[in-house]
């Protein structure tokens, strides 16, 4: 069989990585191009385009990109009628991936969809829209089943594949003595994360308030975790002020596994922290208008998968109040002998709990190959 997957971000390369290794061992003739990064790539995709060449997010972003994303678009349709695949693979990246599968359904592509559009979240009207161009959605959110059912939408519940990549993570029990020798965290003061996100217009938005906290705490040492598809030079002109501040570049799981606590942008790390016990202030920088458009047209109470997950509020998220003050004082908080260090905890133990077990990329790659199969005996 013939696969073409589609993932636009860091997160999502990562588990089309995982994907594409399980469909291989279900489908050993199979061959796979993608749109998606350097982990798809290793696992044995033809890669198209790279996902930094697609990560626009925000109002402004995506407008100011208009003409960069329809080009993109138009050239993704152009390589997928070129190709026919078996079927196309969708992974999350809903504003990009809902055009192309309506585009795929009616040139006769199949479309399958791993990791649901959080349609939940902003439009909930729009999984008819999704069952409508996807012929098979497969989810990792525990409550997204009764969601879709609401819609007459019947999907695969596969578990998270989060619990995959950390079901195979081997810490490296030395990579912070590889760091320089000026920039190794003193042992004797324990370290606090900072994860400002993978994209740029995250951490400039969201890395200076993290390092003015800092300042606060003399006696914890602050790392931040970088990323490599984004150039040294963006965080050197951001930690200028802050040479004792350090930094690890790709390791945020081996940051994890040192952290006491964590200040992390909204999105994925916020359930990787989660799964890795460590207290956590979510943070994110909202104007006050995108704030109130947003709060309008959400439909969900949170922003963050571990309060979303709970279905209450476990961990703290500064949103429309995001400053150094609140920031000093929710990490606070949090550190050991803080106020909601154990409350925090605890949710986190009922989180994990509800996401169950590991083996979402075994699973959603098992049923996609069963039902390539089933479809072409029909």
């Amino acid at each position: 069989m013939t696969y073409y997957l589609i993932a636009g971000e860091r997160s999502g390369d990562l588990h089309g990585a995982n994907l594409i290794r399980s469909i291989g061992q279900h489908d050993p003739q199979a061959s796979f191009r993608a749109y998606g990064g350097e982990q798809m790539e290793a696992a044995g995709a033809v890669l198209v385009r790279h996902y930094r060449e697609m990560a626009f997010m925000g109002f402004v972003e995506v407008a100011r990109n208009l003409g960069t994303i329809r080009r993109i678009m138009r050239e993704c349709q152009a390589d997928l009628l070129a190709h026919r695949p078996d079927v196309l693979i969708l992974i999350d990246y809903s504003g990009f991936n809902l055009r192309i599968a309506r585009f795929a359904k009616a040139h006769g592509i199949r479309v399958f969809y791993y990791i649901a559009p959080k349609v939940w979240a902003w439009n909930p009207g729009r999984a008819r829209k999704i069952k409508a161009s996807v012929d098979r959605l497969f989810t990792i959110l525990p409550f997204e089943t009764e969601f879709f059912a609401r819609y007459d939408y019947t999907v695969d519940y596969v578990g998270n594949p989060l619990l995959d990549a950390l079901a195979s993570f081997r810490s490296d029990p030395s990579f912070l003595d590889k760091l320089p020798a000026d920039q190794r965290p003193g042992h004797a003061r324990p370290i606090v994360a900072l994860l400002p996100g993978s994209r740029r217009q995250e951490i400039v938005g969201m890395l200076p308030t993290m390092l003015a906290a800092t300042r606060h705490f003399p006696n914890y040492r602050f790392v931040v975790g970088t990323v490599s598809n984004l150039p040294d030079d963006l965080y050197n002109d951001l930690l200028r002020d802050y040479s004792d501040v350090a930094r690890v570049n790709d390791a945020a799981y081996d940051l994890l596994t040192v952290a006491t606590a964590a200040l992390v942008t909204s999105g994925t790390a916020t359930l990787e922290t989660a799964l890795f016990n460590v207290p956590q202030v979510v943070c994110y920088k909202a104007s006050k208008v995108f704030y109130a458009i947003a709060r309008r047209a959400m439909a969900v109470r949170f922003i963050s998968l571990v309060n979303l997950i709970a279905d209450r509020e476990v961990v703290t998220e500064l949103i429309r109040d995001f400053s150094e003050e609140t920031t000093v004082a929710e990490l606070r908080s949090i550190l050991p002998g803080g106020p909601r260090r154990a409350d925090q905890l605890a949710g986190y133990a009922d989180v994990r709990q509800r996401m169950g077990e590991p083996g979402a990329s075994e699973r959603a790659g098992a049923l996609m190959v069963q039902a390539l199969a089933d479809g072409k005996r029909q």
